[in-house]
């Protein structure tokens, strides 16, 4: 009798993941940018796959990075806007995070870059998950530097080496070694695991101003030192990319590029292009929550695809997992695994409906479809004021009035015509949809407190 033999076991992916702070839809050349070039971006694209349809969870720092890290929407996790450095608050450590769920299949985690989930020990990344932490706890302006004087009473700023601070970021030239360090650092953890699986995030914390670039960048665009950040990050890119290639890790590695919300629009020269999309950071229009993202997984991810399908960040959270064979969290998540449509089954729609929740616990929109409907909301506007210039903001007023309205992404992805009165069954069908959000999560704007919201994580110190 022949004996069975047992096929070796499938190797599980590598995950590397970037998030890029500020980035808006139109700054990489392949989704239009003027003035500078995006070659290792651009040539990813073409090896890959872009999704145009692609929404981060909340457009700010702090709540977007909870919702890709979660899988959740940030509200359902308590954690909103960007943290200060003296906030005391952060992402609990009863939330489970993408480092924790690979971590639990033998992978080596590690994250350079922008944390931004809580400063205070208990809440840094080996808290949560990962192995290795070198980068910085919040954005690069809370430090005494800042633009806006009645904000500039941040302390100190330092790179946080594990969980001690390390070297104090002084001066702009200091900033202009955020890029180099972190592409090393992420460099080196590759070499070092390369012999086994692994996740790496790579949140760069520009093109979020203060904007610095190295020597080697700096004047070498014709966009201004905006484009030297951006031809900047694009070689950190390709100099991963190149890693993975030289190490024999090409065929095995999932890599997504994409951001954390839509571009500062106020700091004019000093900020990117929402591509054509209406308004930015700090909103729920497209310009705010719609982001350049590609993903790259040669022989598994189809080359030069355009996908268009609808997506966000909490998304990758149950696709990693699903890829990985790892466990979801135990707590309830609100992504959605994509898998078969990443591997190229155009005919899957694993999404259909995106709620834009901000402040608080607002939800300012929902979305079925190609259908959005905007509720009507106080917030912020870049339009109607002068944009600032050279590192200096200009107006942004947060308390415009937004009306209700309807649109149609795919006929207006611009969001300048609302079809409201024109349309009162697919409103009706929408208002469904947000009254069981607001049952879930809450809204601010109708006093609905919400039933499945969990704790923000406190450290006790004041």
């Amino acid at each position: 009798m022949t004996a069975l033999v047992s096929k070796p076991k499938a190797k599980t992916p590598n995950i590397v993941l970037f998030f890029i702070d500020d980035l808006g839809y139109g700054d990489l050349s392949v989704t239009g940018a003027l003035g500078y070039k995006t070659p290792n971006l651009d040539r990813m694209a073409a090896e890959g796959t872009r999704f145009t349809n692609f929404m981060a969870a909340q457009a700010v720092c702090s709540a977007s990075r909870a919702g890709l890290l979660t899988g959740c929407y940030p509200n359902r996790v308590g954690i909103s806007g960007a943290l200060g450095p003296q906030s005391h608050t952060g992402l609990s450590q009863s939330e489970e995070t993408i480092a924790e769920v690979v971590k639990a299949q033998g992978y080596a985690t590690g994250i350079f870059g922008k944390w931004h989930l809580g400063s205070d020990e208990e809440f840094l990344p080996k808290q949560q998950g990962f192995d290795e932490y070198y980068g910085v706890p919040y954005s690069h302006d809370m430090w005494p530097l800042h633009p806006w004087q009645e904000r500039a009473k941040y302390p100190p700023l330092h790179w946080i080496d594990g969980n001690k601070p390390g070297k104090e970021i002084r001066t702009l030239e200091d900033a202009s070694e955020l890029t180099p360090v972190i592409t090393e650092k992420a460099v080196g953890f590759i070499r070092k695991n390369k012999n086994k699986p692994f996740f790496l995030y790579v949140p760069h914390p520009l093109p979020h101003v203060p904007l610095a670039a190295s020597a080697r960048f700096k004047g070498k665009s014709e966009r201004g030192i905006f484009g030297d950040v951006l031809m900047e990050l694009d070689w950190s890119v390709g100099e991963i990319l190149k890693e993975l290639k030289s190490q024999g890790l090409d065929q095995n590695t999932l890599v997504i590029f994409t951001s954390d919300n839509g571009p500062w629009l106020n700091y004019g020269d000093h900020a990117g292009s929402s591509g054509g999309f209406r308004e930015g950071k700090g909103t729920s229009f497209e310009g705010g929550q719609r982001e350049p993202t590609i993903m790259r997984w040669t022989g598994v991810v189809p080359a030069g695809r355009v996908s268009n399908k609808l997506l966000s960040a909490i998304d990758i959270l149950p696709t990693i997992a699903k890829l990985t064979g790892a466990k979801l969290p135990k707590q309830k998540i609100d992504g959605i695994e994509f898998v078969e449509l990443l591997k190229g089954d155009e005919s899957k729609t694993p999404r259909e409906e995106f709620l834009y929740y901000y402040r608080r616990n607002s939800l300012e929109a929902v979305r079925k479809h190609d259908w959005k409907l905007v509720f009507e909301h106080p917030g912020r506007t870049y339009e109607g004021s002068l944009p600032g210039k050279n590192g200096q903001p200009g107006p942004a007023p947060e308390d415009h009035q937004f009306p209700k309205a309807l649109y149609n992404l795919a006929r207006d992805p611009g969001e300048r015509y609302n079809v409201l009165e024109q349309n009162s069954e697919i409103v009706a069908e929408l208002e469904k949809i947000a009254a069981a959000a607001r049952e879930d999560l809450g809204d601010d704007l109708q006093k609905a407190e919400g039933k499945n919201r969990r704790p923000v994580g406190t450290s006790g110190k004041k």
